[in-house]
């Protein structure tokens, strides 16, 4: 997490400008407008944290070739899913405190569609398996042991998630905390790591359709079976084409309680800007622990329908990854304690 503090990049444009989510100015518009704007929004992918830069890049292949948002969000997430170095995110991603990688995700499209797995196992990809529940099923989320069968039965292949590495913070783990689930254990990591670090990424196309993405391994060493915000369409992401979609990462709990990202694209619809209705659910979130808001983490993106993106977070030290035609960078969020 200490990495991720200090990994901002420096705008091509002002940090001030972005972080307002206002709409960019006639002088800093790109050269080539034929290939990046449209009538219709602008093509921009955003997604959480420092590591999002590496999936932007992929969202972004897709995007610009003209590709649908939803096709971009799946490719996009795919890279952390698939880096065994992220600890957080799919293959490598650390265990539930028996021992098991179980994986989270959801997926929704430009039309309200959408598909959810939760708790499944050994698939190095679900985001790809929701989105088959999504095309191919009459239901939104499947989840354990369920799940996997449905993956198994459409092609998908069996793997060890555990890496070497996870095996022996999670062994390292067990010497030092009781077998039992405790509350914000993710703040208790060996080395001091965060553990939350879920990708959520949402995008718009050259038609101006957003879709968007949300993949995690969930809260290290959790009790076997638990679900966090991730796969919960309107909690963990939530997309409306007409007015934007938001994600988030943190404390899952907490998030759920306030349904956020749903939240964020209401808040959208009543005329608030990105940050500001990510601010929003951010102080909702505060209100509801009053006694413990310094024990946990909960950040929020948001894009509206203009390509304008906002975000906030409850403490300092939630980055997020912008790209479009003319910048790629990473950002620290605003935030409330």
């Amino acid at each position: 997490m200490s990495d991720r503090r200090e990994f901002v990049k420096i705008s091509l444009l002002s940090s001030a400008a972005l972080l307002s989510g206002s709409k960019l100015s006639a002088q800093q518009k790109i050269p080539d407008e034929k290939k990046y704007n449209t009538t219709k929004g602008k093509p921009v992918v955003i997604s959480t944290w420092d590591f999002g830069q590496a999936a932007n890049a992929g969202a972004w292949s897709v995007l610009e070739q003209y590709g649908k948002a939803i096709d971009a969000v799946e490719a996009g997430v795919k890279i952390p899913e698939a880096n065994p170095f992220n600890q957080s995110v799919g293959y490598g991603g650390r265990p539930d405190r028996d021992g098991r990688v179980t994986l989270d995700a959801c997926i929704m499209d430009e039309q309200g569609k959408c598909g959810s797995v939760a708790c499944i196992e050994h698939i190095k990809h679900p985001i790809s398996v929701a989105r088959m529940v999504m095309e191919r099923t009459p239901h939104v989320m499947l989840v354990g042991d369920g799940a996997l069968q449905f993956a198994l039965a459409n092609g998908f292949k069996r793997e060890k998630l555990l890496t070497s590495q996870s095996e022996r913070d999670w062994r390292e783990w067990l010497k030092r905390e009781k077998y039992a689930p405790q509350k914000n254990i993710e703040n208790r990591m060996p080395g001091g790591a965060d553990n939350h670090d879920t990708i959520g990424m949402i995008a718009i196309d050259m038609k101006g359709n957003i879709s968007g993405a949300c993949t995690t391994s969930g809260m290290a060493y959790k009790m076997h079976g638990r679900v966090g915000d991730s796969p919960i369409i309107g909690a963990g992401l939530y997309v409306d084409n007409e007015v934007g979609a938001a994600t988030g990462t943190g404390v899952g709990e907490e998030v759920i309680r306030i349904v956020g990202a749903h939240l964020i694209v209401e808040l959208m619809r009543m005329g608030l800007t990105p940050e500001a209705a990510c601010k929003r659910a951010i102080e909702r979130i505060a209100a509801n622990n009053p006694g413990n808001p310094n024990d946990i983490q909960v950040g929020f993106l948001a894009l509206n329908k203009h390509g304008e993106y906002g975000a906030y977070a409850l403490q300092k030290g939630f980055s997020y990854s912008v790209k479009n035609g003319h910048e790629d960078v990473v950002l620290e969020a605003k935030h409330l304690l």
